[in-house]
Protein backbone atom coordinates (compact mmCIF):
# COMPACT_ATOMS: atom_id res chain seq x y z
CA UNK A 1 0.00 0.00 0.00
CA UNK A 2 1.45 3.83 -0.62
CA UNK A 3 2.43 5.73 2.62
CA UNK A 4 1.19 9.54 2.58
CA UNK A 5 4.93 10.60 2.36
CA UNK A 6 5.98 7.98 -0.83
CA UNK A 7 3.23 9.07 -3.05
CA UNK A 8 2.99 13.20 -1.71
CA UNK A 9 4.75 14.56 -4.61
CA UNK A 10 2.86 12.87 -7.33
CA UNK A 11 -0.30 13.87 -5.78
CA UNK A 12 0.49 17.21 -5.42
CA UNK A 13 2.09 17.62 -8.86
CA UNK A 14 -1.49 15.88 -10.32
CA UNK A 15 -3.30 18.35 -7.86
CA UNK A 16 -1.98 21.39 -7.81
CA UNK A 17 0.28 21.17 -11.27
CA UNK A 18 2.15 24.95 -12.26
CA UNK A 19 1.29 26.29 -8.77
CA UNK A 20 4.09 26.87 -6.47
CA UNK A 21 5.00 24.59 -3.88
CA UNK A 22 7.77 26.20 -2.38
CA UNK A 23 9.69 29.13 -2.62
CA UNK A 24 13.61 29.62 -1.70
CA UNK A 25 14.80 32.70 -0.06
CA UNK A 26 18.57 32.29 -0.08
CA UNK A 27 20.79 34.38 2.06
CA UNK A 28 20.76 37.65 -0.22
CA UNK A 29 16.82 36.86 0.38
CA UNK A 30 16.46 36.74 -3.11
CA UNK A 31 13.26 34.67 -3.64
CA UNK A 32 12.97 32.03 -6.40
CA UNK A 33 10.10 29.18 -6.58
CA UNK A 34 9.63 25.60 -7.88
CA UNK A 35 6.04 24.64 -8.97
CA UNK A 36 4.13 21.05 -7.60
CA UNK A 37 5.08 19.75 -10.72
CA UNK A 38 8.79 20.86 -11.07
CA UNK A 39 9.10 19.65 -7.38
CA UNK A 40 8.18 16.07 -8.18
CA UNK A 41 9.97 16.13 -11.36
CA UNK A 42 12.89 16.69 -9.45
CA UNK A 43 12.04 14.58 -6.60
CA UNK A 44 12.00 11.38 -9.15
CA UNK A 45 14.83 12.02 -10.93
CA UNK A 46 17.12 12.33 -7.19
CA UNK A 47 14.83 9.20 -6.43
CA UNK A 48 16.23 7.28 -9.47
CA UNK A 49 19.64 8.27 -8.85
CA UNK A 50 19.33 6.90 -5.47
CA UNK A 51 18.84 3.73 -6.46
CA UNK A 52 21.39 3.79 -9.16
CA UNK A 53 23.87 4.12 -6.56
CA UNK A 54 22.92 1.37 -4.60
CA UNK A 55 20.01 2.51 -2.16
CA UNK A 56 18.18 -0.29 -0.88
CA UNK A 57 14.44 0.11 0.97
CA UNK A 58 14.83 0.71 4.92
CA UNK A 59 18.63 1.77 4.04
CA UNK A 60 18.99 5.05 5.86
CA UNK A 61 20.63 8.70 4.19
CA UNK A 62 21.20 11.88 6.30
CA UNK A 63 21.12 15.07 5.52
CA UNK A 64 23.88 17.79 7.34
CA UNK A 65 22.75 21.03 6.22
CA UNK A 66 20.91 24.79 6.89
CA UNK A 67 17.52 24.58 5.54
CA UNK A 68 17.65 24.34 1.83
CA UNK A 69 15.18 23.28 -0.91
CA UNK A 70 17.51 20.36 -1.93
CA UNK A 71 17.11 18.77 1.73
CA UNK A 72 12.92 18.55 0.54
CA UNK A 73 13.93 16.98 -2.67
CA UNK A 74 16.26 14.66 -1.08
CA UNK A 75 13.79 13.91 1.44
CA UNK A 76 11.10 12.40 -0.89
CA UNK A 77 13.05 11.01 -2.85
CA UNK A 78 14.26 8.78 -0.04
CA UNK A 79 10.71 7.92 0.73
CA UNK A 80 10.04 7.41 -2.61
CA UNK A 81 12.59 4.72 -2.53
CA UNK A 82 11.34 3.14 0.75
CA UNK A 83 14.47 4.82 2.59
CA UNK A 84 15.08 6.18 6.00
CA UNK A 85 15.87 9.83 6.46
CA UNK A 86 18.16 10.77 9.21
CA UNK A 87 18.75 14.37 10.21
CA UNK A 88 21.72 16.01 11.43
CA UNK A 89 21.68 19.46 12.74
CA UNK A 90 23.63 22.06 10.78
CA UNK A 91 25.19 22.89 13.99
CA UNK A 92 26.61 19.22 14.91
CA UNK A 93 30.26 18.90 15.86
CA UNK A 94 32.49 16.32 14.14
CA UNK A 95 31.83 13.88 17.01
CA UNK A 96 28.23 14.42 16.92
CA UNK A 97 28.41 13.69 12.81
CA UNK A 98 30.25 10.67 13.24
CA UNK A 99 28.15 9.27 16.00
CA UNK A 100 24.37 10.11 13.79
CA UNK A 101 26.49 8.34 10.77
CA UNK A 102 27.80 5.31 12.57
CA UNK A 103 25.05 4.62 14.82
CA UNK A 104 22.73 5.04 11.68
CA UNK A 105 24.41 3.04 9.43
CA UNK A 106 24.08 5.91 6.87
CA UNK A 107 25.20 4.60 3.92
CA UNK A 108 24.32 8.29 2.13
CA UNK A 109 24.96 11.88 3.78
CA UNK A 110 23.83 14.75 1.49
CA UNK A 111 25.56 18.25 3.26
CA UNK A 112 25.41 21.74 1.48
CA UNK A 113 28.55 23.58 2.34
CA UNK A 114 32.33 23.11 1.87
CA UNK A 115 32.31 23.50 5.66
CA UNK A 116 29.82 20.36 6.10
CA UNK A 117 31.76 18.71 3.65
CA UNK A 118 34.92 19.13 5.12
CA UNK A 119 33.28 17.98 8.66
CA UNK A 120 31.91 15.08 6.53
CA UNK A 121 35.52 13.45 5.02
CA UNK A 122 37.28 14.42 8.24
CA UNK A 123 34.78 11.28 10.00
CA UNK A 124 34.39 8.99 6.94
CA UNK A 125 36.88 7.07 7.74
CA UNK A 126 35.22 5.79 10.95
CA UNK A 127 32.05 5.29 9.31
CA UNK A 128 31.98 1.92 7.41
CA UNK A 129 28.67 2.02 6.10
CA UNK A 130 28.77 4.99 4.56
CA UNK A 131 29.33 4.65 0.69
CA UNK A 132 28.90 8.15 -0.78
CA UNK A 133 28.61 11.88 -0.33
CA UNK A 134 26.70 14.29 -1.75
CA UNK A 135 26.84 18.12 -2.06
CA UNK A 136 24.15 20.93 -2.60
CA UNK A 137 26.65 24.01 -4.17
CA UNK A 138 28.69 23.44 -6.85
CA UNK A 139 31.71 23.33 -7.29
CA UNK A 140 32.97 21.42 -4.48
CA UNK A 141 33.33 17.84 -5.71
CA UNK A 142 36.65 19.32 -7.06
CA UNK A 143 38.00 19.45 -3.09
CA UNK A 144 37.56 15.22 -2.92
CA UNK A 145 37.94 14.29 -6.54
CA UNK A 146 35.76 10.55 -7.36
CA UNK A 147 35.03 11.29 -3.68
CA UNK A 148 31.83 13.53 -4.09
CA UNK A 149 28.94 14.05 -6.30
CA UNK A 150 27.32 17.06 -6.52
CA UNK A 151 23.62 17.52 -6.56
CA UNK A 152 23.24 18.78 -9.79
CA UNK A 153 25.05 15.49 -11.17
CA UNK A 154 22.93 13.81 -8.93
CA UNK A 155 19.95 14.70 -10.92
CA UNK A 156 21.70 14.06 -13.97
CA UNK A 157 22.25 10.93 -13.21
CA UNK A 158 18.65 10.40 -12.90
CA UNK A 159 17.67 11.74 -15.71
CA UNK A 160 19.65 8.97 -17.68
CA UNK A 161 18.21 6.35 -15.21
CA UNK A 162 17.32 3.16 -16.97
CA UNK A 163 13.79 1.75 -17.47
CA UNK A 164 14.97 -1.03 -14.95
CA UNK A 165 15.38 1.92 -12.30
CA UNK A 166 12.76 3.61 -13.06
CA UNK A 167 10.03 0.56 -12.75
CA UNK A 168 11.89 -0.62 -9.39
CA UNK A 169 11.73 2.45 -7.86
CA UNK A 170 7.98 2.66 -8.98
CA UNK A 171 7.62 -0.91 -7.61
CA UNK A 172 9.15 0.38 -4.26
CA UNK A 173 5.96 3.11 -3.90
CA UNK A 174 3.66 0.34 -4.21
CA UNK A 175 5.33 -1.67 -1.82
CA UNK A 176 5.44 0.71 0.90
CA UNK A 177 4.23 -0.22 4.18
CA UNK A 178 2.83 1.88 7.47
CA UNK A 179 5.36 -0.20 9.61
CA UNK A 180 8.12 0.95 7.63
CA UNK A 181 10.56 3.37 8.88
CA UNK A 182 10.38 6.83 7.49
CA UNK A 183 12.99 8.85 9.63
CA UNK A 184 14.95 8.92 12.74
CA UNK A 185 15.02 12.13 14.64
CA UNK A 186 18.16 12.24 17.08
CA UNK A 187 17.49 13.89 20.29
CA UNK A 188 19.51 16.80 21.69
CA UNK A 189 20.63 14.71 24.42
CA UNK A 190 20.93 17.35 27.19
CA UNK A 191 22.13 14.15 29.62
CA UNK A 192 24.06 11.73 27.94
CA UNK A 193 24.57 10.53 23.77
CA UNK A 194 21.64 11.31 21.39
CA UNK A 195 19.02 8.42 21.02
CA UNK A 196 17.60 7.72 17.23
CA UNK A 197 13.49 7.90 17.83
CA UNK A 198 12.47 6.11 14.99
CA UNK A 199 9.05 7.63 13.64
CA UNK A 200 7.37 5.04 11.35
CA UNK A 201 5.26 6.06 7.95
CA UNK A 202 2.36 5.11 10.02
CA UNK A 203 3.02 7.78 12.17
CA UNK A 204 3.41 10.67 9.86
CA UNK A 205 0.03 9.11 8.25
CA UNK A 206 -1.78 9.72 11.56
CA UNK A 207 -0.07 12.87 12.09
CA UNK A 208 -1.18 14.94 8.74
CA UNK A 209 -4.24 13.34 9.15
CA UNK A 210 -5.07 14.63 13.03
CA UNK A 211 -3.42 17.70 12.31
CA UNK A 212 -5.82 18.34 8.71
CA UNK A 213 -8.85 17.69 11.25
CA UNK A 214 -7.46 19.91 14.19
CA UNK A 215 -6.02 22.89 11.93
CA UNK A 216 -9.13 23.22 10.01
CA UNK A 217 -8.47 27.43 9.84
CA UNK A 218 -5.60 26.46 7.26
CA UNK A 219 -6.41 26.25 3.56
CA UNK A 220 -4.44 26.80 -0.27
CA UNK A 221 -4.92 30.39 0.44
CA UNK A 222 -1.90 30.18 3.65
CA UNK A 223 1.46 31.07 2.98
CA UNK A 224 4.20 29.68 5.67
CA UNK A 225 7.46 30.14 6.49
CA UNK A 226 10.31 27.37 7.07
CA UNK A 227 12.85 28.69 9.15
CA UNK A 228 13.44 26.44 12.41
CA UNK A 229 15.76 23.83 11.11
CA UNK A 230 14.29 21.11 9.41
CA UNK A 231 16.50 18.45 11.47
CA UNK A 232 13.47 19.71 14.15
CA UNK A 233 10.55 17.48 13.93
CA UNK A 234 8.52 20.39 14.81
CA UNK A 235 9.68 21.87 10.99
CA UNK A 236 10.03 18.65 9.43
CA UNK A 237 6.37 17.95 10.24
CA UNK A 238 5.11 20.98 10.02
CA UNK A 239 6.23 21.88 6.61
CA UNK A 240 5.35 18.59 5.02
CA UNK A 241 1.69 19.68 6.75
CA UNK A 242 1.45 22.65 4.27
CA UNK A 243 2.72 20.67 1.52
CA UNK A 244 -0.16 17.86 2.22
CA UNK A 245 -2.49 20.89 2.36
CA UNK A 246 -1.38 22.71 -0.89
CA UNK A 247 0.24 25.20 1.64
CA UNK A 248 3.14 27.36 -0.07
CA UNK A 249 6.10 27.46 1.84
CA UNK A 250 9.08 29.69 1.68
CA UNK A 251 12.11 28.46 3.05
CA UNK A 252 14.88 30.58 4.58
CA UNK A 253 18.17 29.41 4.28
CA UNK A 254 19.84 31.91 6.66
CA UNK A 255 19.25 30.95 10.46
CA UNK A 256 20.70 34.44 11.46
CA UNK A 257 18.05 36.83 9.19
CA UNK A 258 14.86 35.39 11.06
CA UNK A 259 13.58 39.04 11.29
CA UNK A 260 13.79 39.88 8.16
CA UNK A 261 12.94 36.81 6.34
CA UNK A 262 9.15 37.71 7.77
CA UNK A 263 9.19 40.81 7.12
CA UNK A 264 10.04 39.93 3.34
CA UNK A 265 7.62 36.69 3.29
CA UNK A 266 5.02 38.14 5.65
CA UNK A 267 3.69 34.24 6.19
CA UNK A 268 0.25 33.82 7.25
CA UNK A 269 1.17 30.98 9.56
CA UNK A 270 4.45 29.40 10.31
CA UNK A 271 5.88 27.46 13.22
CA UNK A 272 8.30 28.81 15.43
CA UNK A 273 10.21 28.90 19.36
CA UNK A 274 8.95 31.29 22.63
CA UNK A 275 12.36 33.16 21.89
CA UNK A 276 10.81 34.44 18.48
CA UNK A 277 7.70 35.76 20.37
CA UNK A 278 10.09 36.86 23.87
CA UNK A 279 12.32 38.95 21.63
CA UNK A 280 9.11 40.40 19.90
CA UNK A 281 6.86 41.08 22.86
CA UNK A 282 10.36 43.11 24.20
CA UNK A 283 11.00 45.12 21.37
CA UNK A 284 7.75 46.57 20.88
CA UNK A 285 7.20 46.70 25.05
CA UNK A 286 10.82 49.14 24.31
CA UNK A 287 8.72 50.41 21.43
CA UNK A 288 5.82 51.80 24.31
CA UNK A 289 7.77 52.86 27.00
CA UNK A 290 9.19 55.26 24.39
CA UNK A 291 6.25 57.04 23.22
CA UNK A 292 4.54 60.11 24.85
CA UNK A 293 2.20 59.99 27.50
CA UNK A 294 -0.79 60.37 25.12
CA UNK A 295 0.25 57.19 22.66
CA UNK A 296 0.79 54.85 25.99
CA UNK A 297 -2.59 55.83 27.06
CA UNK A 298 -3.96 55.03 23.71
CA UNK A 299 -2.10 51.82 23.40
CA UNK A 300 -2.87 50.83 27.11
CA UNK A 301 -7.49 51.54 26.45
CA UNK A 302 -6.08 48.98 22.89
CA UNK A 303 -4.79 46.60 25.04
CA UNK A 304 -7.70 46.67 27.14
CA UNK A 305 -9.97 46.60 24.24
CA UNK A 306 -8.38 43.74 22.56
CA UNK A 307 -8.34 41.42 25.50
CA UNK A 308 -11.89 42.02 26.07
CA UNK A 309 -12.72 41.19 22.66
CA UNK A 310 -10.42 38.43 21.79
CA UNK A 311 -10.14 36.97 25.06
CA UNK A 312 -12.98 36.94 26.79
CA UNK A 313 -15.39 36.78 23.28
CA UNK A 314 -13.82 35.64 20.39
CA UNK A 315 -11.80 32.96 22.50
CA UNK A 316 -14.83 31.33 24.05
CA UNK A 317 -16.67 31.13 20.35
CA UNK A 318 -18.90 34.05 21.55
CA UNK A 319 -20.72 36.66 19.39
CA UNK A 320 -18.75 39.59 20.15
CA UNK A 321 -20.74 43.11 21.02
CA UNK A 322 -21.19 45.68 18.28
CA UNK A 323 -19.47 48.47 20.55
CA UNK A 324 -16.60 46.51 21.04
CA UNK A 325 -16.38 45.35 17.71
CA UNK A 326 -16.45 48.89 16.73
CA UNK A 327 -13.66 50.45 18.84
CA UNK A 328 -11.37 47.08 18.44
CA UNK A 329 -11.41 47.62 14.43
CA UNK A 330 -10.53 51.48 15.96
CA UNK A 331 -7.71 50.26 17.60
CA UNK A 332 -6.95 47.74 15.24
CA UNK A 333 -6.14 49.99 12.20
CA UNK A 334 -4.17 52.41 14.60
CA UNK A 335 -2.68 50.33 16.64
CA UNK A 336 -2.33 46.73 16.51
CA UNK A 337 -1.93 46.73 12.83
CA UNK A 338 1.08 49.02 12.69
CA UNK A 339 2.48 46.83 15.15
CA UNK A 340 2.11 43.37 13.06
CA UNK A 341 3.27 45.08 10.14
CA UNK A 342 6.82 45.66 11.71
CA UNK A 343 6.89 42.29 12.71
CA UNK A 344 5.80 40.77 9.40
CA UNK A 345 2.56 39.19 10.19
CA UNK A 346 -0.02 41.11 9.63
CA UNK A 347 -1.56 38.87 6.99
CA UNK A 348 -1.46 36.06 10.18
CA UNK A 349 -4.09 33.34 10.50
CA UNK A 350 -2.19 30.71 13.02
CA UNK A 351 1.59 30.92 14.65
CA UNK A 352 1.61 27.42 16.17
CA UNK A 353 4.72 27.77 19.12
CA UNK A 354 6.11 24.93 20.74
CA UNK A 355 9.58 23.77 22.28
CA UNK A 356 9.92 25.58 25.71
CA UNK A 357 7.25 27.21 27.93
CA UNK A 358 6.26 30.86 27.10
CA UNK A 359 5.43 33.04 29.48
CA UNK A 360 0.89 33.37 29.64
CA UNK A 361 1.93 36.90 29.98
CA UNK A 362 3.32 37.07 26.21
CA UNK A 363 0.37 34.51 24.49
CA UNK A 364 -2.12 37.15 26.45
CA UNK A 365 -0.04 40.09 24.87
CA UNK A 366 -0.11 38.84 21.54
CA UNK A 367 -3.91 37.28 21.24
CA UNK A 368 -5.08 40.71 22.60
CA UNK A 369 -3.19 42.72 19.58
CA UNK A 370 -4.88 40.05 17.19
CA UNK A 371 -1.96 37.90 16.71
CA UNK A 372 -3.03 34.14 16.82
CA UNK A 373 0.09 32.43 18.86
CA UNK A 374 -0.98 28.32 19.10
CA UNK A 375 0.58 27.31 22.26
CA UNK A 376 1.07 23.21 21.62
CA UNK A 377 3.23 20.14 23.39
CA UNK A 378 4.94 17.43 21.79
CA UNK A 379 8.19 15.47 21.17
CA UNK A 380 10.32 14.08 18.46
CA UNK A 381 9.23 10.60 19.91
CA UNK A 382 5.68 11.37 19.25
CA UNK A 383 5.78 13.09 15.63
CA UNK A 384 5.77 16.44 17.01
CA UNK A 385 2.39 17.61 18.56
CA UNK A 386 0.59 16.25 21.44
CA UNK A 387 -1.76 19.26 22.53
CA UNK A 388 -2.25 22.40 21.09
CA UNK A 389 -4.98 25.20 21.31
CA UNK A 390 -8.12 24.30 19.61
CA UNK A 391 -9.60 27.02 17.51
CA UNK A 392 -11.83 28.02 20.38
CA UNK A 393 -11.69 27.55 23.78
CA UNK A 394 -8.74 27.60 24.86
CA UNK A 395 -7.15 28.35 27.76
CA UNK A 396 -3.71 30.25 28.49
CA UNK A 397 -1.03 28.95 30.86
CA UNK A 398 -1.94 25.72 29.36
CA UNK A 399 -0.90 23.87 26.03
CA UNK A 400 -3.72 22.88 24.82
CA UNK A 401 -5.97 19.92 24.59
CA UNK A 402 -5.28 16.71 23.49
CA UNK A 403 -5.41 16.30 19.53
CA UNK A 404 -8.00 13.49 18.70
CA UNK A 405 -6.61 10.04 17.67
CA UNK A 406 -4.38 10.13 20.74
CA UNK A 407 -3.92 9.37 24.44
CA UNK A 408 -2.69 11.07 27.19
CA UNK A 409 -2.69 10.51 31.21
CA UNK A 410 -0.94 11.38 34.16
CA UNK A 411 1.24 9.17 35.33
CA UNK A 412 3.45 8.78 38.30
CA UNK A 413 5.35 11.28 39.35
CA UNK A 414 3.07 13.57 37.30
CA UNK A 415 4.53 12.26 34.29
CA UNK A 416 2.61 12.97 31.28
CA UNK A 417 2.17 9.78 28.98
CA UNK A 418 1.23 9.48 25.98
CA UNK A 419 0.06 6.57 23.53
CA UNK A 420 -1.26 6.39 19.73
CA UNK A 421 -0.31 5.99 15.84
CA UNK A 422 1.87 9.02 16.38
CA UNK A 423 4.04 7.44 19.08
CA UNK A 424 7.89 5.87 17.93
CA UNK A 425 8.36 2.59 17.59
CA UNK A 426 11.47 2.78 19.62
CA UNK A 427 15.46 4.17 19.76
CA UNK A 428 17.05 2.83 17.29
CA UNK A 429 19.70 0.63 18.20
CA UNK A 430 18.96 1.02 22.00
CA UNK A 431 16.48 -1.90 23.12
CA UNK A 432 17.21 -0.98 27.03
CA UNK A 433 16.38 2.94 26.17
CA UNK A 434 13.44 1.91 24.54
CA UNK A 435 11.96 -0.66 27.08
CA UNK A 436 12.91 2.47 29.71
CA UNK A 437 10.82 4.70 27.70
CA UNK A 438 7.63 2.63 27.83
CA UNK A 439 5.29 1.22 30.32
CA UNK A 440 4.71 -2.07 31.51
CA UNK A 441 1.51 -1.42 29.09
CA UNK A 442 2.49 0.49 25.91
CA UNK A 443 2.57 4.11 27.54
CA UNK A 444 5.14 6.60 26.21
CA UNK A 445 7.36 8.52 28.79
CA UNK A 446 7.70 11.70 27.90
CA UNK A 447 9.99 12.58 31.28
CA UNK A 448 7.04 15.56 31.47
CA UNK A 449 5.63 16.50 34.28
CA UNK A 450 2.14 18.24 34.25
CA UNK A 451 -1.79 18.21 34.81
CA UNK A 452 -4.80 18.84 33.55
CA UNK A 453 -7.29 21.78 34.30
CA UNK A 454 -11.43 21.76 34.73
CA UNK A 455 -11.34 22.08 31.12
CA UNK A 456 -9.38 19.18 29.99
CA UNK A 457 -6.63 21.54 28.93
CA UNK A 458 -3.16 20.09 29.36
CA UNK A 459 -0.62 22.61 32.08
CA UNK A 460 3.16 21.57 31.95
CA UNK A 461 4.93 21.98 35.08
CA UNK A 462 8.34 20.67 34.01
CA UNK A 463 10.80 18.32 32.73
CA UNK A 464 10.85 15.73 35.38
CA UNK A 465 14.87 15.58 35.45
CA UNK A 466 15.07 19.20 35.80
CA UNK A 467 13.19 19.33 38.47
CA UNK A 468 14.95 19.91 41.83
CA UNK A 469 14.47 20.06 45.63
CA UNK A 470 16.27 23.23 47.72
CA UNK A 471 17.85 21.74 51.20
CA UNK A 472 14.80 23.12 52.86
CA UNK A 473 12.38 20.47 50.85
CA UNK A 474 10.77 23.11 48.60
CA UNK A 475 10.45 21.75 44.58
CA UNK A 476 11.75 24.32 42.27
CA UNK A 477 10.41 24.06 38.66
CA UNK A 478 13.06 26.11 37.15
CA UNK A 479 12.02 26.85 33.45
CA UNK A 480 9.24 28.64 34.67
CA UNK A 481 11.37 30.99 36.27
CA UNK A 482 13.27 31.04 33.03
CA UNK A 483 10.72 32.02 31.01
CA UNK A 484 8.81 34.31 33.13
CA UNK A 485 12.83 36.19 33.43
CA UNK A 486 12.76 35.89 29.03
CA UNK A 487 10.30 38.40 28.79
CA UNK A 488 12.79 40.99 30.04
CA UNK A 489 14.64 43.44 27.26
CA UNK A 490 17.72 43.06 29.45
CA UNK A 491 17.79 39.27 29.87
CA UNK A 492 18.95 36.91 27.11
CA UNK A 493 19.43 33.90 28.61
CA UNK A 494 18.98 31.96 32.31
CA UNK A 495 19.54 29.02 34.29
CA UNK A 496 18.74 28.69 37.39
CA UNK A 497 20.47 27.07 39.79
CA UNK A 498 19.34 25.58 43.44
CA UNK A 499 19.71 21.50 43.43
CA UNK A 500 19.66 20.85 47.23
CA UNK A 501 20.51 24.80 48.41
CA UNK A 502 19.65 26.89 50.55
CA UNK A 503 18.05 29.01 47.98
CA UNK A 504 17.95 29.73 44.29
CA UNK A 505 20.23 31.43 42.48
CA UNK A 506 20.68 32.14 38.62
CA UNK A 507 23.41 32.55 36.33
CA UNK A 508 22.25 35.34 33.24
CA UNK A 509 23.50 36.46 30.36
CA UNK A 510 22.20 40.17 29.44
CA UNK A 511 20.78 41.08 25.99
CA UNK A 512 24.39 42.87 25.22
CA UNK A 513 22.88 45.42 23.24
CA UNK A 514 20.35 46.52 25.02
CA UNK A 515 22.42 46.53 28.09
CA UNK A 516 24.58 48.86 25.98
CA UNK A 517 21.85 51.15 25.43
CA UNK A 518 21.57 51.66 28.76
CA UNK A 519 25.42 51.93 30.05
CA UNK A 520 25.05 54.91 26.94
CA UNK A 521 22.00 56.81 28.48
CA UNK A 522 22.99 56.63 32.12
CA UNK A 523 26.79 57.29 30.80
CA UNK A 524 28.32 54.37 32.40
CA UNK A 525 31.77 53.97 30.93
CA UNK A 526 33.28 50.32 30.77
CA UNK A 527 36.48 49.40 28.53
CA UNK A 528 34.56 45.28 27.87
CA UNK A 529 31.38 43.32 28.63
CA UNK A 530 33.28 41.78 31.66
CA UNK A 531 33.72 45.33 33.13
CA UNK A 532 30.01 45.97 32.25
CA UNK A 533 28.58 43.64 33.77
CA UNK A 534 30.55 43.70 36.69
CA UNK A 535 29.61 47.55 37.07
CA UNK A 536 27.36 48.15 40.27
CA UNK A 537 24.53 50.31 38.61
CA UNK A 538 24.25 47.30 35.71
CA UNK A 539 23.53 44.46 38.79
CA UNK A 540 21.33 47.03 40.78
CA UNK A 541 19.12 47.61 37.52
CA UNK A 542 18.79 43.98 36.83
CA UNK A 543 18.08 42.98 40.24
CA UNK A 544 15.31 45.38 40.25
CA UNK A 545 13.75 44.02 37.14
CA UNK A 546 14.03 40.62 38.47
CA UNK A 547 12.39 41.15 41.51
CA UNK A 548 9.49 42.80 39.33
CA UNK A 549 9.46 39.85 37.26
CA UNK A 550 9.13 37.13 39.58
CA UNK A 551 6.94 38.83 42.44
CA UNK A 552 4.22 36.29 41.78
CA UNK A 553 6.45 33.41 42.53
CA UNK A 554 6.50 32.08 46.17
CA UNK A 555 9.46 33.36 48.05
CA UNK A 556 11.03 30.55 48.17
CA UNK A 557 11.12 30.11 44.49
CA UNK A 558 12.56 33.31 43.85
CA UNK A 559 16.14 34.45 42.82
CA UNK A 560 17.90 35.50 45.57
CA UNK A 561 21.54 36.00 43.51
CA UNK A 562 22.32 36.23 40.46
CA UNK A 563 25.47 36.35 38.34
CA UNK A 564 25.97 37.95 35.06
CA UNK A 565 28.37 36.80 32.48
CA UNK A 566 29.71 38.34 29.40
CA UNK A 567 29.33 35.47 26.70
CA UNK A 568 26.30 33.98 25.98
CA UNK A 569 25.75 30.11 26.09
CA UNK A 570 26.72 28.27 23.05
CA UNK A 571 26.04 25.36 21.14
CA UNK A 572 29.72 25.20 20.27
CA UNK A 573 30.89 25.47 23.83
CA UNK A 574 28.35 22.48 24.59
CA UNK A 575 26.33 24.67 27.18
CA UNK A 576 22.85 24.34 24.65
CA UNK A 577 21.45 21.45 22.91
CA UNK A 578 21.20 21.77 18.99
CA UNK A 579 17.34 22.67 20.41
CA UNK A 580 18.81 25.36 22.00
CA UNK A 581 17.82 23.84 25.57
CA UNK A 582 20.32 24.37 28.48
CA UNK A 583 22.41 21.53 29.31
CA UNK A 584 22.08 21.95 32.98
CA UNK A 585 25.14 19.59 34.06
CA UNK A 586 27.86 21.47 31.10
CA UNK A 587 26.54 24.83 33.20
CA UNK A 588 26.67 23.42 36.76
CA UNK A 589 30.16 22.41 35.94
CA UNK A 590 31.72 24.95 34.02
CA UNK A 591 30.68 27.40 35.78
CA UNK A 592 30.72 26.13 39.19
CA UNK A 593 33.28 28.56 41.04
CA UNK A 594 30.69 31.42 40.13
CA UNK A 595 28.04 29.33 41.34
CA UNK A 596 29.74 28.61 44.84
CA UNK A 597 30.76 32.46 45.10
CA UNK A 598 26.25 32.63 44.89
CA UNK A 599 26.41 30.19 47.78
CA UNK A 600 29.20 31.61 50.05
Amino acid sequence: MNNILNTLPSINAERDGGRTAFNYLDRSLELSSISSADFNDRTSLMAYALETLGLEPQQRVAVFSENRLETLIMDFAIYANRGVTVSIYATSSDEQVEYILRDSGAVVVAVDTAKRLDAVMRVRKNCKDLRHVVVYDRGLAEKYPGEVMEFGKMLSLGEAATPACRKEVDDRRKSAMPEDMATIIYTSGTTGEPKGAVLTHRSFDAALEIHRDRLDMLSTSDTSLCFLPLSHIFEKAWTYFCFYRGIEVTVNNDPHRIQEAVAKVRPTCMCSVPRFWEKAYTAIQEKIASMGWLQRTLVARALKVGRRRNLDYVRLGKKVPVLLEKQYQFFYKRIFLTMQKAIGIEHGNIFPTAGAPLSPNIVEFFHSCGVNVIIGYGLSETTATVTCFPNVDYEIGTVGTVLPGIEVKIGDEGEILVKGPTVMAGYFNKPEATAAAFTADGWFRTGDAGRFDEHGALILTERIKDLFKTSNGKYIAPQAIESRLGEDKFIEQVAVIGDRRKYVTAIIIPAFEALKEYAKAKKISYKSLEELVKNSEIRDMIAKRIDELQSNFAGFERIKKFTLLPKAFTMEAGELTNTLKIRRPVIAARYASEIEAMYA
